[in-house]
């Protein structure tokens, strides 16, 4: 599978675009981050959006939650 601008797919992506851009979602995952680790921290994220998706409709997963928190840090 060819890669994203750098992502595996285009929903990673997508998702990374979203959480890093939107100043609430990413002030929120880096205290997740700090709190718990990025392990749960992403679980954690993942549980909180579970069922939304970001604008464009890609859905956030533990995956593509996962993959935008290694973004950040």
């Amino acid at each position: 599978m060819p890669a994203y601008n750098g992502h595996k797919s285009w929903n990673q992506w997508n998702v990374s675009l979203w959480i890093n851009n939107d100043e609430n979602l990413y002030r929120f995952a880096l205290s997740l981050v700090k709190q718990y680790g990025v392990g749960v921290g992403a679980v954690k994220l993942a549980q909180a959006l579970q069922g939304e998706k970001t604008p464009d409709g890609a859905r956030y997963n533990l995956t593509s939650v996962r993959n935008a928190i290694a973004d950040i840090l």
